[in-house]
C-alpha cells in the first residue's frame, strides 16, 4: 500500500526531492520609489521585475510622481518639515543607512531647513 508508506515518514524524502528537481525560486529583489509633491510617495519592493515594482510605487502616489527602481536596494525620501511642499530629497544606495544619509543631505542642498525622513522601503536583498 503506497499511502502507507507515505505516512510511515517517506513523505517528507519524497518532498524534499520534488523541491530539487523543480529549481530555485524566482528572485524577488526589485522595487520602486515614487516621489510627488508636498511629501508625496509611493512604495513598492520585492517584486520580480523593476517595471511591475515602478507601476505599483506610481499607483500609491498621489498627483504627479517621478519614480526611481531599486535592485538589491534601499531607497529614502527626505522632506523639509519647515516647508513639506518645498525642497526635498531622495536616494538610492545599497544599505538603508547610506539611503538615509544620503536623502537628508540632498534636501539639505536644495534648501531644506528642517529635513526628515518621509519614508524608506528596502527590497528583499537591500
Amino acid at each position: 500500500m503506497i499511502f502507507l508508506g507515505i505516512a510511515r515518514g517517506r513523505l517528507a524524502p519524497m518532498l524534499a526531492s520534488l523541491l530539487v528537481l523543480a529549481g530555485p525560486a524566482p528572485s524577488w529583489a526589485a522595487g520602486a520609489f515614487a516621489i510627488g509633491k508636498c511629501g508625496a510617495y509611493g512604495q513598492a519592493y520585492d517584486y520580480v521585475g523593476e517595471a511591475a515594482a515602478r507601476v505599483a510605487a506610481l499607483k500609491q502616489c498621489k498627483g504627479e510622481c517621478t519614480a526611481v527602481t531599486m535592485k538589491r536596494a534601499c531607497a529614502a525620501l527626505a522632506v523639509d518639515m519647515a516647508n513639506p511642499c518645498g525642497a526635498h530629497g531622495y536616494a538610492v544606495k545599497s544599505r538603508i543607512s547610506s539611503s538615509l544619509n544620503a536623502a537628508t543631505r540632498k534636501c539639505y542642498e536644495f534648501g531644506g531647513k528642517e529635513c526628515v525622513i518621509r519614508a524608506w522601503a528596502c527590497d528583499a536583498k537591500g
